[in-house]
């Protein structure tokens, strides 16, 4: 199986580079590592298109190479996927390993989830793997120290399982494993933040220029009980299949009653008139 590894950390983060020598000792595995140069955590879907990437090929001193990009994590996807690797074609999309949970609501900020969400827009299927940090945090504060070997030996043993068992096709897996020695494995529904973000003055320069930072406390609702945010607080790795159609079937039915099209004829007559 090709296997494309990338990440929102950079491409010498140490929970790739875990994840990257775990990978290698899977059978059958043929991995490319196109990721980016520096941090880019909390960029989502963003692409580049107003400029070109800069690509650099990087040495990793065990006979393999990669290439690190001053793009984003879906350009690292993009670039795969349009012949960067040559004779590479992968068949997988492996994000992680993310320094930091990727839970409930956070992961539509992820960069580590966002990248296996293009594997998806592309027909490919993506595993989002995500370690949260010695300190047990369950939101944006993200701790100094981790410990990735769980994480990564977990992934490589589901990438060996892959072609035996397949995912559905249009589905991620996104996958959190606590700090320390987990307390099992849960199949979980994304759950739910409570955010409490304050708006404070940091600074104040001339002409009138601020500086607030925006960011505050998020707990989860932790009396729901199925969801990933719940399964992580219990100690357990947390898996959750996610799709990207973003349809509401139940609002198709409720604006269909609607008759929206009544409204094109006074719309236009009101543009007419002016």
């Amino acid at each position: 199986m090709r296997v494309l590894l990338t990440n929102d950390d950079g491409i010498e983060a140490a929970g790739l580079q875990a994840l990257r020598a775990a990978l290698l000792n899977v059978d059958g595995v043929e991995l490319a590592v196109i990721a980016p140069d520096g941090n880019r955590s909390a960029m989502a879907r963003s692409i580049t298109t107003r400029r070109p990437l800069w690509v650099q090929e990087v040495d990793f001193g065990d006979g393999t190479v990669g290439y690190a990009t001053d793009g984003t994590p879906v350009d690292c996807v993009r670039l795969a996927n349009l012949g960067l690797v040559a004779e590479f074609e992968a068949e997988l999309v492996v994000s992680g390993i993310n320094h930091g949970s990727n839970l409930g609501d956070d992961i539509t900020y992820s960069g580590t989830v966002a990248a296996a969400l293009e594997a998806i827009v592309l027909g490919l299927p993506g595993i989002a793997i995500s370690q949260q940090s010695n300190a047990r945090e369950l939101d944006f504060r993200v701790g100094s120290a981790f410990e990735f070997e769980v994480a990564a030996s977990f992934t490589a043993r589901l990438v060996a399982e892959l072609e035996a068992a397949p995912l559905p096709g249009g589905t991620l897996l996104n996958i959190n494993v606590p700090a320390g020695a987990p307390e099992g494995v849960e199949v979980a529904r994304l759950g739910k933040r409570v955010y409490r973000d304050e708006l404070a003055l940091v600074d104040e320069g001339g002409g009138g220029r601020r500086q607030y930072r925006i960011y505050g406390d998020a707990s989860h609702e932790r009396g729901e009980m199925g969801t990933d945010l719940a399964a992580l607080a219990q100690g357990k790795i947390a898996v959750t299949p996610v799709h990207f159609d973003l349809t509401d079937r139940e609002g198709l039915s409720v604006l269909e009653r609607y008759e929206l099209e009544r409204l094109v004829e006074p719309a236009a007559s009101e543009v007419t008139e002016r």
